[in-house]
């Protein structure tokens, strides 16, 4: 093994701060004296004696506010309908049965939309769309909303 031949390695270490007089850094560790910056960590949400944002926001009181945790119906469009045999009762047993739907949409409930076309006449017992309310009745089966 010849030193020429060794690996380059162009990665230098983190700098160790105050580790004694011989490596220049000492006593202050190269942090100046004194002063908020000197003596240790502030939190991560200190702007400088500032009000912080969290403070400066409105608070999120009262029922519905919070957009982001309401849970919102599984959408099923008239077209995957048309899987369901003539006369059927369409509702969320149904649906999941013919595994249309994911287990969840209990919890949730279902809403049906009116994209694509439909061919077979049902009884829906869900909430309907105007669109998709006009194509169920435009093929012969209705809806008791």
């Amino acid at each position: 093994m010849k030193l020429s031949s060794l690996t380059k390695i162009t990665k230098t270490g983190q700098k160790r701060l105050g580790q004694g007089h011989g490596s220049g850094r000492g006593k202050t560790g190269g942090r100046g004296t004194k002063g908020q910056n000197a003596k240790g960590s502030r939190s991560l949400s200190f702007e400088g004696g500032a009000l912080t944002l969290i403070k400066r926001l409105p608070f999120l009181r009262g029922k519905g506010k919070n957009k982001s945790f309401q849970s919102q119906p599984v959408t099923v469009n008239v077209e995957s309908l048309n899987e369901l045999k003539k006369g059927t009762i369409v509702d969320v047993k149904s649906l999941i049965e013919q595994k249309i739907v994911n287990p969840n949409a209990k919890k949730y409930g279902v809403k049906i939309l009116g994209d694509g076309k439909l061919a077979v006449s049902l009884t829906v017992k869900l909430k309907v769309s105007k669109g998709a309310l006009k194509k169920i009745e435009k093929a012969g089966g209705k809806a008791e909303i």
